[in-house]
C-alpha cells in the first residue's frame, strides 16, 4: 500500500508532533534550535490553583529564553514530576494517560530493529482492539501543541495517550531488550562486518591473530639483520617525524563568536559508562552540574552493569534527579564500556552527545566551547575532542610521567594533527560529537577494547573529520604500577584490534580514507605498537653488543652500522617524546615536573611490557576488559580550584616535593 492510502477525508491532518515523526528522521547534522511554538503556554493550564501563579510566569518566561515548553522548565528543574505533570494535563485534555499496565509486545506493530526510533522520538504506536493510537512522551512544545489539538479536534482525542520518557523506556526495556542487546553487541558487525573485531567470516580472528604474533617473533629473532633493523628506524624516525611536525606546527586560532542564547542551543545529552565506581557517582554529577548549560536542555544518562550492584546503589541514594537517567546494559555479548554505550545510544535525545568516564572533571564551558567548534566547522565535522588533563600528578613519579605524556599528546602533538586535518585517535572520553553522524556510522564497536580510536578512524572512512578544540577535561591517572599495566595494556590490544581491522583490506582503507588517513592509522597506532614491541630488544642487542666489543672480542652479532642505526632510533625516539612533553608541561604551567622526564628510558620499557601482555591477550582473551579503577587520587592539581574555589598551589608544591624526592633508586 503507498504512503498515504491510509489517509481519509474525516481524518484532520496530523498535528506537528506526530507530522514529524511520519518518516524516517532525517540526519540533523547542524546546530540550530527547534521551531518554536507562537502563543500561550496552554500546558500550564492544568497547573493553575496547583502551583503558585508567580511560579507559573516564571516558567512561561523560562520556555520563551529557553524555546522549549513551560512544562518541560519546570520538570527539567525538579518542580515538579513528569508523571505528576502528564497525570494533570490527561484530566484536563481528555486524553489517556498511558503506563503500559496492559501492553503487550504483540500491541506495538514496529519491527524489532524499529523499536530504538520510538525511543529516540518519544512516540510508539499501539494497535489495541483494531484501532491504531500513539502513545507520546511530550519532548519540547509537544504538551501545548497537544493542549491545542485536543481543543480543536476532541472526537479523534482518543487516538493519542501521554507517557511519561521513563516509562516508555522502561515498557522498550522489559519488552524488547534482546533485540536492542542484540544491535548493541552485533548491530556494527551486522551492517559492516569489515569495520567490526568482531569474530567472524571477515576477521578470521585466530589465524590472524597468530600469523601477527608469529610475524612479530621473527622480527625478534631476525632484529640483527640489516634489512629489519632499517625498517624499525624507519618506523621510529617516521614517527618522531610525524610527531615534531605536528607539534612545531602554530595552534590555529579560531574566530571568537558570540555567545548563543538559551533559545538558540540545542538539546544536549551526556553518556557515562560506569563500571564499579561507586565513589566517583557523586562527584561526577556535582561536576556536570557546575556546566555552563540550561538545565532544562542537558539530560545525563548512566550506563551501569547488572551485577555492579554498590555502583546502582550509589546512583539510587542520590535521589530521583530530573535530568539523569539510568540504564542497565544486558548480560550479553562481551562486558565491554562499547557494548554498555550502545546499548544506551537509542535512549539519547540531544542533538549532540558527550561521552565522559566516571573520574572525569571537565570545564564549566566544555559544552559550549564544543558548539562553538562545531559551528567553525562544516558538516563534515563529526566529533570534538576536548584535552585531557590528569589531576593528580603528586601521587607518584607515573602519575607525573602520565601528566607530561598526556600534556605533549593532548595540548601539542594531536593539536597539529588536527590542523592538518588528519585522523584523530579519539581518547574515549570528552568526545563530543553529532548524535545523528554517530548512529549513522555504526556508533562503538563491542568488540574493541578501545573504542575511541577505531571510531575515530571509521569516521575518516566515512568521510568524517574529528578535530581537537579548546577545553578541558580533568581526570585521574593511575599512580601504581598494577592499575597502570591493566589500563595501558587494555589500549594496546586495542589498538592492535583498530590496526588489524582497518588493515584487512590497504587498498579499500586507501580508498576510503585517503592516503593522509593510511598512513596516519599506520604510524600513530601500527608503528607505535611495533616500536613498542621492539624496544627492550633493541636496546638489548645494543647492550650485548656493547658488552662483546668492551671486552675485546669481534661482535658478530651487530655491525657497527647496526648499532648506529639502533642508536639512532632510539635516541630520536626518547628525545621526541621528552620534548613534546615538556612543551605540554610548560603549555600547562608544570614546568617544574619535567623532572620526570629523566625517567623516560625506564617509562619506555614499562610501555614494552604492557604491549607483550597485550599481544597475549589479544590471542588468548581479546576482549576482555580490564577495569581501571578511579577514585584513588590523593591528589588534585587543577579541579579543586575550578570546582570549589580551592587554590591549586599546594599540590603544585607537592608536584616540585616530588620532584626533590624520587630517584631512580626510588622507582627501582
Amino acid at each position: 500500500m503507498a504512503r498515504g492510502e491510509l489517509e481519509t477525508t474525516e481524518r484532520p491532518p496530523l498535528p506537528a508532533f506526530l507530522a514529524e515523526k511520519d518518516s524516517n528522521p532525517a540526519s540533523n547534522n547542524d546546530n540550530l534550535p527547534a521551531d518554536g511554538e507562537p502563543g500561550p503556554a496552554n500546558e500550564l493550564d492544568c497547573l493553575r490553583g496547583v502551583l503558585a501563579p508567580g511560579l507559573l510566569a516564571w516558567a512561561e518566561a523560562r520556555s520563551t529564553q529557553t524555546n522549549l515548553g513551560a512544562d518541560r522548565v519546570l520538570i527539567r528543574n525538579g518542580l515538579i514530576g513528569e508523571s505528576a505533570y502528564l497525570d494533570r494535563l490527561a484530566i484536563q485534555t481528555g486524553v489517556r494517560r498511558e503506563t503500559f499496565a496492559t501492553v503487550s509486545r504483540d500491541d506495538c506493530p514496529l519491527h524489532d530493529d524499529q523499536l530504538p526510533r520510538a525511543v529516540q522520538h518519544g512516540v510508539l504506536p499501539l494497535r489495541q482492539n483494531g484501532e491504531l493510537t500513539w502513545a507520546i512522551a511530550p519532548r519540547g512544545y509537544t504538551a501545548r501543541r497537544l493542549c491545542r489539538f485536543a481543543a480543536q479536534f476532541p472526537e479523534h482525542s482518543h487516538r493519542i495517550r501521554i507517557a511519561s520518557s521513563n516509562e516508555l523506556a522502561d515498557v522498550l526495556l522489559t519488552q524488547a531488550t534482546a533485540p536492542m542487546a542484540a544491535a548493541a553487541v552485533d548491530g556494527l558487525h551486522r551492517r559492516w562486518p569489515a569495520f567490526s573485531a568482531a569474530p567472524g567470516r571477515h576477521s578470521s580472528r585466530r589465524l590472524i591473530y597468530a600469523a601477527s604474533t608469529a610475524a612479530t617473533f621473527l622480527a625478534i629473532v631476525l632484529i640483527a639483520s640489516e634489512a629489519v633493523t632499517v625498517t624499525l628506524t624507519i618506523c621510529f624516525l617516521a614517527i618522531a617525524a610525524l610527531r615534531l611536525g605536528a607539534s612545531l606546527l602554530p595552534r590555529p586560532k579560531s574566530p571568537r563568536l558570540r555567545r548563543l542564547r538559551d533559545a538558540d542551543l540545542p538539546d544536549y545529552t551526556i553518556l557515562v559508562a560506569l563500571y564499579r565506581e561507586a565513589t566517583s557517582v557523586a562527584p561526577l554529577l556535582e561536576a556536570f552540574d557546575a556546566l555552563d548549560y540550561p538545565r532544562e536542555k542537558l539530560e545525563i544518562i548512566l550506563a551501569v552493569e547488572p551485577n555492579d550492584l554498590e555502583t546502582r546503589a550509589a546512583i539510587a541514594r542520590l535521589g530521583a534527579k530530573p535530568r539523569v537517567r539510568t540504564i542497565v546494559a544486558p548480560v550479553y555479548g562481551p562486558q565491554t564500556k562499547p557494548k554498555a554505550l550502545n546499548f544506551a545510544l537509542p535512549f539519547v535525545q540531544g542533538t549532540f552527545l558527550a561521552v565522559y568516564d566516571a573520574e572525569d572533571r571537565p570545564e564549566p564551558g566544555q559544552l559550549r566551547a564544543a558548539l562553538d567548534a562545531f559551528r567553525n566547522h562544516g558538516p563534515d565535522l563529526a566529533c570534538v575532542q576536548a584535552s585531557l588533563c590528569i589531576d593528580n600528578p603528586a601521587d607518584s613519579w607515573l602519575s607525573c610521567m602520565f601528566t607530561a605524556e598526556y600534556a605533549g599528546q593532548f595540548d601539542v602533538f594531536l593539536q597539529g594533527l588536527s590542523s592538518l586535518k588528519l585522523p584523530i585517535p579519539l581518547g574515549g572520553s570528552s568526545n563530543h560529537f553529532r548524535t545523528a553522524t554517530l548512529r549513522e556510522v555504526g556508533a562503538w564497536d563491542a568488540y574493541n577494547v578501545t573504542e575511541d580510536a577505531d571510531l575515530g578512524v571509521r569516521f575518516a572512512r566515512f568521510g568524517y573529520r574529528s578535530a581537537m578544540f579548546a577545553s578541558t577535561t580533568f581526570e585521574e591517572a593511575p599512580s601504581q604500577f598494577g592499575p597502570w599495566l591493566r589500563q595501558r595494556s587494555r589500549w594496546m590490544k586495542g589498538w592492535m584490534q583498530t590496526w588489524l581491522v582497518h588493515m584487512r583490506s590497504p587498498p579499500t582503507l586507501w580508498r576510503d580514507a585517503g592516503a593522509r588517513g593510511f598512513i596516519t592509522l599506520n604510524l600513530i597506532v601500527g608503528c607505535n605498537v611495533l616500536t613498542a614491541l621492539s624496544h627492550p630488544f633493541l636496546i638489548g642487542a645494543i647492550g650485548l653488543d656493547s658488552i662483546v666489543r668492551a671486552i675485546g672480542s669481534p661482535s658478530a652479532f651487530l655491525s657497527g652500522r647496526l648499532a648506529t642505526l639502533h642508536l639512532l632510533a632510539i635516541a630520536l625516539g626518547y628525545v621526541t617524546a621528552a620534548a613534546i612533553g615538556f612543551a605540554g608541561l610548560v603549555r600547562r604551567g608544570l614546568p617544574g615536573a619535567g623532572w620526570v622526564l629523566l625517567l623516560m628510558p625506564v617509562y619506555w620499557i614499562l610501555l614494552s611490557v604492557a604491549a607483550w601482555r597485550a599481544l597475549y591477550q589479544l590471542v588468548r582473551e581479546p576482549y576482555r576488559w580490564e577495569k581501571t579503577e578511579h577514585g584513588l587520587a590523593r591528589s588534585a592539581l587543577f579541579s579543586r580550584g575550578i570546582y570549589a574555589g580551592r587554590d591549586a598551589s599546594d599540590d603544585l608544591t607537592a608536584v616540585e616535593s616530588l620532584a626533590r624526592k624520587r630517584t631512580v633508586t626510588d622507582i627501582a
